[in-house]
This record gives structure tokens, C-alpha cells and sequence, in this order.
């Protein structure tokens, strides 16, 4: 396992949780598969997972709970899985610090494709060996806006002279806004850029992180642009 990426699958339903663990591991994933939140939350503290597939509706702790207490300890990367494209706990979900969503059911091929796209953004490839593969708009120097201070080589970010902690996506997303500062950015670059989307993806998953960041780094630090998107201010 150890030279494998590891899966965290938490998912109540046998005939799903069986099927899919079966299609990632032919994909070259290592996975531990568990049918409830707080099995689900002991088997990550015991393996330390690379990423977490996450179904909202589990019994004991549900999905979105779960994440949350991931995200308290670790900055591991979270998928949720809903059975509902339109349900709140999508937005639930990627507001407890979720990376991504897909909706159910799903085909094998494109789970495999949003989670090879989620941890390429973490910094190792889906399957198989762990990488170190630099992203271009991970270099740079210090970019300072106002009292933002981006280190964008060592990826930290200061405000007011304290330390902010952002998960990978959210400092991916930094990236993207402070690398053309006053410029607007569209929710479909955004997720072409971010997440990685080759395809029309939910925009709701743009939105919600760009609420989480300005939680983070100042509600009026990043504009909305109504109808085209959003921009840093200069």
C-alpha cells in the first residue's frame, strides 16, 4: 500500500461500496472501503489516507459531519458523493471543507477522472506511485494586497502579519486570483484552472470556496463581479 495512493471510501450501501472499491483498485488505487462515518473517521486517523470519498447519507456520523472532522485535523483532500445534484448537502458538504462533489450513481471512469484531477492539485497522481510534480503557478516571490501577504513559494499566506491556514484548493484558488490581481476571472476558468474540469462542471463548487476564502482572508478582498465573476482587488 505503501506505494500506492490510498483511498478512504465510506459508503453504506454494499452493492455500491463493493462495486467501486473493486473498479478503483483495478485502477491501480489502494483502498480501505468502511460502511459508516465513525468507522470511517477511525480508519483515517489509523492510515492517514491520500483522499477521501465521502457519501453524505451514512449512518452513525453522517458524510458531511465526517468531513468536518477530517478537515479539523488534516488538509487531506475530500470528495463527497451525493445522491442528488441539486441536494443541500452538496453546498453542506463543500461548506465543511469538501474539494469536490460527484452526484450518484456514477460511472467508474469519471469518479476516476475527478479523483486523478483532485489529487494531481494535492501534488501526486491518482494510482499508482506518489509524484512531486510542480504546478507553474506555484512559483513566484512574495505578492503583498493591502494586509494579504502570498508567499508563493512557500506557500503561506500572512494577514495582518498572521498566519492563515488555507487547505490546497483554497491556496490554489489564492493563486489563480493574486497571479492577475484586478483582473476577472470567470467560475469556468476557475474550474478549468483549480479543479482541473476538462469538462462543464457545478459552479456552486467555485462559489462556496470563494466564500470560504474570504472567511479566511477578508470578505471584501475578493469582488463579485455579477454576471462574470470574480477579482482581487489590486
Amino acid at each position: 500500500m505503501a506505494d500506492q495512493t490510498h483511498v478512504l471510501f465510506v459508503e453504506d450501501d454494499d452493492v455500491i461500496r463493493e462495486a467501486t472499491q473493486l473498479a478503483l483498485e483495478r485502477d491501480g488505487f489502494a483502498v480501505t472501503a468502511m460502511p459508516d462515518g465513525l468507522s470511517g473517521l477511525e480508519a483515517f486517523r489509523a492510515n492517514r489516507p491520500d483522499i477521501a470519498l465521502l457519501d453524505v447519507m451514512v449512518p452513525g456520523l453522517d458524510g458531511v459531519s465526517l468531513c468536518r472532522r477530517i478537515r479539523d485535523e488534516s488538509t487531506v483532500p475530500v470528495i463527497m458523493l451525493s445522491a442528488r445534484a441539486d441536494s443541500i448537502d452538496v453546498v453542506l458538504g463543500l461548506e465543511a471543507g469538501a474539494d469536490d462533489y460527484v452526484t450518484k450513481p456514477f460511472d467508474g471512469a469519471v469518479l476516476v477522472a475527478r479523483i486523478r484531477a483532485v489529487l494531481r492539485r494535492f501534488g501526486h497522481a491518482g494510482g499508482g506511485d506518489r509524484t512531486e510534480d510542480a504546478d507553474d503557478t506555484m512559483t513566484g516571490g512574495m505578492l503583498s494586497f493591502g494586509d494579504l501577504e502570498v508567499d508563493t513559494e512557500g506557500m503561506e499566506v500572512r494577514r495582518a502579519g498572521q498566519p492563515v491556514a488555507l487547505t490546497p484548493t483554497e491556496m490554489r484558488l489564492l493563486l489563480e486570483f493574486s497571479s492577475a490581481p484586478g483582473t476577472v476571472l470567470s467560475r469556468d476558468k476557475l474550474l478549468e484552472r483549480v479543479w482541473d474540469y476538462g469538462w462543464g462542471g457545478d459552479t456552486r463548487v467555485v462559489d462556496v470556496h470563494v466564500q470560504r476564502l474570504r472567511q479566511k482572508i477578508g470578505q471584501d478582498r475578493i469582488e463579485t463581479v455579477r454576471g462574470f465573476g470574480y477579482k482581487l482587488k489590486a
